[in-house]
């Protein structure tokens, strides 16, 4: 484990000012079945993806907004980052990628894929994804477990319509989805700006945790071969359902 200096905190802490969403249709990934069946068990306010790009941008006026394709809408902020290279987004051979965080093990990374050293974690992540796409023999689940540090980030591939979101595995970095009013499924690290446009059909992403449309379900990095469970939510909380590692305890808990 790496030793964060407070330096290290202060940096991320001016990071973590900055916001991501992004939201996919239908075309491109299905809703998982646990937030439908929450939205449908508690009726509640939603709206439709548009308008929840429309509100991010109201409440970030100086946020980025980028649309790939009919079925996909990225936005970001980045007050704290070059105007030429934000390190919360990149794109690069239609892969484009939403970063929130810090990587310890960015340098040592930056060898292992053959980067130049001005390269910047979301770079580092398309790299990797890129590496996992066309040449690695191992499962993704090695890819992102390799990653050290706070983070979560949205990666998508328009070349291949392959959606690929991670969370690490101590959820410093917050990450959350949800399904919209035109049944789009949204991704924020903001819980609030999610909160009344999904109604109960809202979770927290599990951290420790991927989410690739090319595997088909969420898998843990750090234990591949347990399940996640779904428990549904208790009514007075604003998630719908909680996703967790399965484990004895979580067992425990649904029986």
């Amino acid at each position: 484990m790496f030793e964060k200096s407070p330096l290290h905190f202060y940096f991320l802490a001016e990071r973590e000012r900055e916001s991501m969403l992004g939201i996919f249709s239908s075309a491109i990934v299905t809703p998982p079945d646990e937030l439908v069946a929450a939205g449908c068990r508690t009726p509640s306010p939603k709206i439709t993806s548009t308008a929840l790009v429309n509100r991010f941008l109201e409440n970030n006026p100086s946020a980025v907004s980028i649309q790939v394709g009919d079925h996909v809408h990225l936005a970001y902020t980045h007050h704290n980052e070059s105007a030429l290279q934000p390190r919360s987004f990149a794109a690069k051979e239609e892969i484009f990628c939403l970063f929130e965080g810090m990587l310890d093990n960015l340098g040592s990374l930056r060898q292992q894929y053959g980067l130049a050293k001005s390269a910047n974690e979301v770079v580092l992540v398309i790299e990797a994804y890129k590496a996992l796409r066309d040449r690695a023999p191992y499962p993704p689940s090695h890819v992102v477990g390799h990653l050290c540090g706070n983070f979560a980030f949205v990666l998508f591939d328009k070349s291949t319509s392959t959606l690929f979101v991670a969370s690490d595995q101590f959820g410093k970095v917050p990450l959350y989805w949800g399904i919209t009013a035109d049944g789009y499924v949204a991704f924020a690290d903001d819980a609030d700006l999610l909160k009344g446009a999904c109604g109960k059909s809202l979770a927290s992403f599990p951290q420790g945790c991927f989410f690739s449309t090319a595997v088909g379900e969420i898998k843990s990095f750090e234990n591949p071969k347990h399940k996640i469970t779904a428990v549904p939510a208790a009514d007075e909380e604003i998630w719908g359902a909680k996703f967790m590692v399965e484990s004895s305890a979580v067992l425990t808990a649904i029986k």
